[in-house]
């Protein structure tokens, strides 16, 4: 049986567009749904997951920044979902705002459909990449976890310089490697006390415990989850990475710790899920820190260079920082990857 055709959420005030739009798309072979609006569209996401969101700007009630916000927002499932505005092309300040909030594309009206088609297509097919990604490292990360259940592989992690605590079903902390430990004796991130990890930032806290709840309820109902956290404290903050170890009753998970310096590579698709980023984001982020300069990132894109600001400005406030020396440091905290003997 094949997949069902992706599914295009159109999100137009008016209607003769609306109407074309959707014919456009129909006939090219996608499934379509529609709404007038920001607010509706916003009603629509809470039952249904579109794999492309084409978006008015200028709406009645809810407009289009309004709608990429909340789809961001309360919708961390579609983090990876293309957003694509439509707007006037007597107002490149919106194209800008648009760039700024995190869109990835937009289509000027009145709109050449060709051009539509092409760029739902050329979206579409760098999701697909994006989460063929994702599985792959997932799968990778599967496989390295189930090598850390052994008695004599728990002692194998002192020889680890990251830090690794294993968290049972109940919460409880399994097993804390040497690194782990000693982070958990300075306190300045992390406390290991009464068989419990817990941030020492009483916000980076909430943040940790709600990704060891979400994980540890993903891995017993066998549902694949990755979360990441930056706690605060120290002179740095530092990543961590909560994976699932195990399904069923006996689900585990691992808990990494990594300070900025030793983080050596980072993954697109992790990004978008650490620091909320767009796809294009996430594509901008990783040459950075490969150490592209932004002239390079925007040839090797496509794009130009004022885009590459759009998109630079807009990872500085996602990662709360203020220049590009800062934001690759803190991008190279994305991920730690698992490395096995």
């Amino acid at each position: 049986m094949s997949a069902p055709a992706p599914l295009i959420l159109v999100v137009e005030d008016e209607p003769s567009l609306r109407r074309d739009l959707i014919e456009e798309l129909e006939e090219a072979g996608y499934r379509t749904l529609a709404a007038p609006d920001g607010d509706a569209a916003r009603n629509l996401l809470a039952d249904t997951a579109p794999d492309l969101v084409l978006c008015d700007i200028t709406m009645p009630r809810l407009d289009g920044f309004g709608l990429l916000s909340a789809l961001r927002d309360e919708h961390r499932d579609l983090a990876t979902t293309p957003f694509v505005f439509l707007t006037a092309m007597s107002d490149p300040q919106e194209v800008i705002a648009g760039k700024l909030r995190g869109a990835d594309d937009y289509l000027v009206k009145p709109v050449d459909y060709d051009l539509l088609l092409a760029t739902v297509d050329a979206q579409l097919r760098q999701v697909a990449r994006i989460r063929e990604q994702q599985d792959t490292d997932m799968a990778q990360m599967r496989r390295a976890l189930a090598g850390l259940t052994g008695s004599g592989s728990e002692q194998a992690l002192d020889l680890i310089a990251l830090g690794i605590v294993l968290i049972d079903a109940d919460g409880t902390v399994r097993h804390a490697n040497r690194t782990a430990r000693d982070m958990g004796t300075a306190a300045e991130h992390v406390t290991l006390r009464r068989g419990t990890l817990r941030a020492t930032d009483a916000q980076s806290d909430k943040a940790l415990q709600a990704a060891i709840a979400e994980t540890l309820e993903a891995a017993v109902t066998d549902t694949d989850a990755i979360r990441g956290v930056l706690l605060q404290g120290g002179d740095q903050p530092i990543s961590t990475l909560v994976c699932p170890l195990g399904t069923g009753p006996q689900a585990r998970v691992a808990t990494f710790l990594a300070p900025l310096n030793q983080v050596k590579q980072v993954s697109e698709p992790l990004l978008i899920e650490m620091f909320d980023l767009t796809p294009t984001e996430a594509r901008v982020a990783a040459r950075l820190t490969r150490g592209a300069r932004p002239a390079e990132v925007a040839r090797e894109l496509g794009v130009s260079q004022t885009t590459i600001s759009f998109h630079m400005r807009n990872l500085f406030q996602k990662t709360g920082t203020n220049r590009q020396t800062d934001l690759v440091a803190m991008v190279l905290s994305g991920l730690t990857p698992v490395q096995t003997r």
